[in-house]
């Protein structure tokens, strides 16, 4: 190693000017709570911007190199853990010459140099790069054994309860049975099969929509979710706080880093109990260099995971839980604005109820709601979702299928239940039943997070396709043992399962199917539907058709007045039209979960021309 003209890292910092003496004291304290290295501590929790550390390294003669492409020698994963590595921000790369390459990031670290060549018995030589470089190194070669823990372990633990397989040897079986059952019905008894198959259609269809409008209604009559005063607020005391890690999934999404580092400053919580993972996937530079060029320091840790199938959000979101051990712990996506004393909330609310609840969903909404028709019709949708709907689920004691973000869970009881499915593309909603179905609970809070609607067409599709086809999964899952589905969420929990989520899958598949039947009735009036709508099939048609696209509407109108959208009110009256850009993602939905099942439908973000407040 060369020589060095300080003894350790904050005074050269302090000497360069980087930080000042107070900014370097609480550097070291943050970095001895988390029992982190002090450059760690000094990047990942706001105090010095990375294009400005690599400056002062380059013209200090500790010039960048690069690491990525320097062949990585096996053995050396043996020799050290990855926990230790992650926390020193050191990458043994390979032995060359006599001595063991090293990636970092501090040329001051001695005490860690030291504690590598003890356990080499070989000098250590320094190759000097940027943090994230060190960790890309680090995780793509260490991380192996923790990205296949976070793809398999729910499946070593409750194989039944994973979607790596979608249809079981018996779901085949049965719908092969089904589909010769009906086939050689419509060839012998035409009529009376028809009859006996709208019968059946009418009925989801009633039970579905009715069901959603009683939850609405229920919804409405509790007090705006479990609510927390401001008070309880202000009476948390810091040192009382507990650690809490946030999750911040992202995929080449560069274009919202700058206001995800701007947002992230807004929570009031403090710093040092926040443990705040970026988690990018090892292919994605493009994230990776938004960060390195960032000009303002970031509240993050960037925690690279290593390529493994499937590519899916729940698989990276597992593989940061092997890095933290917080007590509470949430998952933001990159362009979420929560309220500033949610995480404050939440261990208020956690205080106030029964051991059992481990899971707290916030709601949902979207601060650019006017910019177009999806705009407006998604907040519609999340006003009617999150706002009631959830509370009557609660209310009700029906198990809540959580949303894909602002869940905050007990990180202890998550790692119990298995984390997340990787192999399910709604892996929130799934997690929510599974929840129940192991004896806990999910509560409901009054704070917001405001998202990003969707405003193009293509996009929306995408995204929603892949949640209509995790909602598939989620059924299809629960439904391989349905008789001791019952016994765990109860019969009440299994009928509000079926109706809320078979129920949103099923009717979009029909809408459409059933629409295009209306019309040519409208149109030609064909004498045949006379056969196969007698009166009773038709009055219940007729009450699906009238009453409940009117209860659908109605309960839309019902939404806005929580948030006072009020001008979003028309635009209720639009909902048959929306339900038709549902039909089409339920449609490529179930292509894809017979045709690729874990393939993660990417959705853009940051195409908005509205700013968040």
């Amino acid at each position: 190693m060369k020589s060095l003209l300080f003894s350790t890292i904050d005074q050269f910092l302090v000497e360069n000017l980087i930080i000042d003496d107070d900014q370097a004291k609480r550097a070291m304290e943050i970095a001895e709570f988390h029992d982190i290295s002090f450059i760690k501590a000094a990047l990942n929790f706001g105090f010095i911007a990375r294009p400005h550390y690599a400056k002062l390294m380059n013209e200090s003669g500790y010039a960048y190199q690069p690491i990525r492409e320097i062949p990585f020698d096996e053995d050396l994963v043996k020799l050290f853990d990855i926990q230790w590595l992650n926390k020193r921000l050191m990458a043994p790369i390979c032995i060359q010459d006599g001595e063991i390459l090293v990636a970092a990031c501090d040329p001051f670290d001695i005490e860690s140099v030291q504690h590598i060549e003890e356990i080499c018995n070989l000098p250590v030589n320094l190759l000097f790069a940027s943090d994230l470089d060190v960790m890309w190194v680090m995780h793509k070669n260490y991380g192996i054994e923790n990205v296949k823990r976070a793809v398999f372990e729910l499946v070593n633990k409750d194989r039944e309860r994973s979607a790596l397989v979608s249809f079981t040897d018996s779901q085949i079986l049965i719908i092969a049975i089904t589909l010769a059952v009906t086939i050689i019905s419509l060839f012998l008894w035409p009529i009376n099969t028809i009859v006996v198959l709208n019968l059946i259609i009418t009925f989801i269809f009633f039970g579905s929509v009715f069901f959603k409008f009683y939850l609405a209604i229920v919804g409405a009559t509790v007090e705006l979710q479990q609510y927390i005063e401001e008070e309880e607020v202000v009476e948390l005391k810091d040192e009382e706080l507990p650690l809490y890690t946030i999750q911040l999934p992202v995929y080449k999404e560069s274009e919202v880093v700058k206001a995800l580092v701007r947002r992230l400053r807004y929570l009031d919580y403090p710093t040092h109990l926040l443990d705040i993972k970026l988690l990018i996937e090892e292919d994605d530079d493009m994230t990776l260099n938004a960060i390195r060029e960032l000009e303002i320091p970031a509240i993050f840790e960037p925690l690279i995971i290593p390529h493994h199938q499937p590519k899916t959000k729940p698989k990276a979101c597992n593989y940061g839980l092997y890095y933290t051990s917080a007590e509470y712990l949430t998952i933001y996506d990159a362009e979420d604005i929560p309220d500033s004393d949610q995480l404050k909330k939440v261990v208020a609310l956690f205080k106030k109820l029964s051991d059992d609840h481990v899971i707290i969903q916030c709601s949902l909404n979207y601060f650019n709601k006017n910019e177009n028709f999806l705009t407006r019709m998604f907040t519609l949708e999340y006003s009617t979702w999150f706002d009631y709907m959830l509370p009557g689920l609660d209310k009700l004691k029906i198990p809540i299928p959580l949303g894909g973000t602002s869940n905050h869970f007990k990180y202890k009881i998550l790692m119990e239940l298995g984390g997340w499915d990787p192999f399910n593309v709604t892996e929130d909603a799934d997690l929510g039943i599974r929840t129940y179905s192991k004896g806990y609970k999910v509560g409901v809070l009054d704070s917001t997070t405001f998202e990003e609607a969707n405003k193009d067409a293509g996009n929306w599709i995408r995204q929603r396709s892949r949640w209509i086809k995790g909602y598939m999964q989620t059924w299809l899952v629960h439904m391989r043992h349905p008789v001791e589905l019952t016994k765990t969420i109860g019969w009440k929990g299994f009928l509000g399962f079926q109706l809320f989520i078979g129920g949103t899958f099923m009717t979009f598949l029909l809408y459409p199917v059933l629409l295009f039947l209306f019309l040519i009735h409208l149109i030609f009036q064909p004498e045949v539907y006379n056969d196969f709508y007698p009166e009773y099939i038709l009055g219940i048609a007729l009450v699906n058709l009238l009453l409940g696209n009117a209860l659908i509407i109605y309960i839309t109108m019902m939404s806005v007045y929580k948030r006072k959208y009020f001008d979003l009110i028309p635009y209720a009256l639009l909902n048959p039209i929306y339900w038709l850009y549902h039909s089409v993602a339920a449609y490529k939905g179930l292509w894809q979960l017979i045709t690729k099942p874990f393939y993660w439908e990417k959705t853009t973000h940051g195409i908005t021309g509205i700013k968040p407040k």
